[in-house]
């Protein structure tokens, strides 16, 4: 077995083009971390001194750290292992604010997104919401085939809103479904009706419907059967002045969060769990306006001219009233969800807009899940196995054991003990390949945002 794991993994490599191997900086069918600290992404305490041992792919054993020599062990003393991250409210599209020449249009990163997400220890990305699918399925393709470097793409389809009918839901959802998207995101204009068609057609192809909502509110989604809602508890307007069926109220939700009740919102999870809806938490998205976290050096670095310039505007102007109390209340309602059993996933909604850039965004993301109350072995399992486990893929990824997949995030210094140290990627494993996110950082200099 271990003969045939090894075969493996050099076809892998073989497979990779030249544009993808000068990323590489571990390509032995067989490596050793040897001496680090694994914090698993099961929420158990972390395990120090250990060795891991990936062959063919996989992580073969975890193992007490010896001392052991060779061209394939990496030397990794007080250095810290965790699985690949599993961004489950990623974009691979960018937005520059309108400066008052241009409109604010979507602008396909591929190239920049794809690489920055490697570079931060994101393995595996759904991307909640296309502007292009017919590029990222064929990035998908790229990716998996070793024509391009970055994580697994999970293609979610383009936003549903301003349906015309049931109808057109349903033909959406089949004719996504059939070029090979693996999930349909409800937006805010959509009908009860037209989501009880996409829901419907969805899960008899096997596949799921998240929504960020509006004209919906959440226990509604949850009775006609969603899967999981996106952007925390943001966008309930259950409660929201002038809520009318199906209709999108000028609060958007705001209203709703800052004044829902103990017994209120203790009913609507329990609504969502007896549903089995998943809840996507996209903190650092809301957090950003007032986020005293200074912008990384390397972040703006990647950034375009423009966008630097896009974020120097936006960083100047004030933040919204509200926005601490309702990122407060949506940190209460995220921890009261997972108190009583709920499956919470995370990503940070990034396109760019107050430094919120792919990879970089699902670090801060996990961050501000510990500034919410969450302990760092529980943030760090949120964003890897409770991502994994809504796309069905638990039992190959988000989790640190033997058997499954070696994608697997080196850094420096321990995350449970400061979980700033998340920033810290020395390497990067993607189906046991080690990538290089100094290498990936540096393709991508000064390019995220350009036109």
């Amino acid at each position: 077995m271990v003969i045939l794991a090894l075969f493996v993994l050099a076809q892998v490599f073989e497979a990779l083009t030249p544009q993808v191997r000068k990323y590489v900086s571990s390509s032995a069918p067989s490596v050793l971390l040897e001496h680090v600290r694994v914090i698993d992404g099961t929420g158990s305490p972390p395990q120090p001194d250990r060795n891991v041992a990936i062959a063919g792919g996989k992580i073969v054993s975890i193992s007490p750290g010896v001392d052991a020599e060779g061209p394939n062990v990496l030397h990794l003393r007080g250095q810290t292992v965790i699985p690949g991250i599993v961004g489950m409210h990623d974009h691979l599209y960018a937005l520059l604010p309108n400066d008052g020449d241009r409109p604010t249009l979507p602008m396909q990163v591929s190239f920049t997104g794809s690489r920055l997400y490697l570079a931060a220890g994101v393995t595996t990305i759904r991307t909640a919401g296309s502007r292009n699918p017919y590029a990222e399925l064929q990035l998908a393709r790229d990716i998996e085939a070793g024509a391009a470097p970055g994580p697994h793409l999970e293609v979610t389809g383009p936003y549903m809103s301003n349906l015309v009918s049931a109808d057109e839901a349903r033909e959406t959802v089949a004719f996504w479904a059939k070029r090979g998207v693996t999930s349909f995101k409800a937006y805010r204009l959509i009908t009860r009706e037209q989501l009880r068609a996409a829901v419907e057609e969805a899960h008899r192809r096997g596949l799921k419907v998240i929504g960020h909502l509006c004209s919906v509110t959440y226990e509604e989604a949850a009775q006609i059967g969603i899967d999981g809602l996106e952007h925390g508890f943001f966008v309930n307007t259950a409660l929201d002045p002038g809520k009318k069926p199906d209709s999108c109220p000028e609060s958007g939700g705001d209203f709703t969060l800052e004044h829902i009740t103990r017994e209120q919102s203790d009913r609507l999870i329990a609504t969502l769990l007896r549903h089995h809806v998943a809840v996507t938490s996209t903190l650092f998205s809301t957090a950003a306006p007032i986020d005293p976290h200074p912008l990384r050096p390397e972040v703006a670095d990647a950034m375009s001219p423009a966008m630097r310039e896009a974020y120097l505007r936006w960083r100047a102007k004030p933040p919204p009233p509200q926005a601490a109390l309702l990122l407060r209340k949506d940190m209460e309602l995220e921890r009261a969800f997972v108190a009583a059993g709920g499956l919470l996933i995370a990503g940070p909604d990034p396109v760019g807009i107050g430094g919120n850039l792919p990879g970089f965004g699902d670090q801060r993301q996990i961050e501000l899940l510990v500034e919410a109350g969450f302990q760092a072995v529980e943030a760090i399992r949120i964003a890897t196995l409770n991502g994994a486990t809504f796309l069905g893929r638990q039992d190959r990824i988000g989790s640190i054991q033997p058997g499954k997949n070696a994608d697997l995030v080196v850094v420096k210094g321990d995350p449970a003990a400061q979980i700033a140290d998340i920033e810290k990627v020395e390497i990067v494993f993607k189906d046991g390949v080690g990538y290089d996110p100094r290498k990936l950082l540096d393709a991508v200099k000064g390019h995220y945002g350009e036109y």
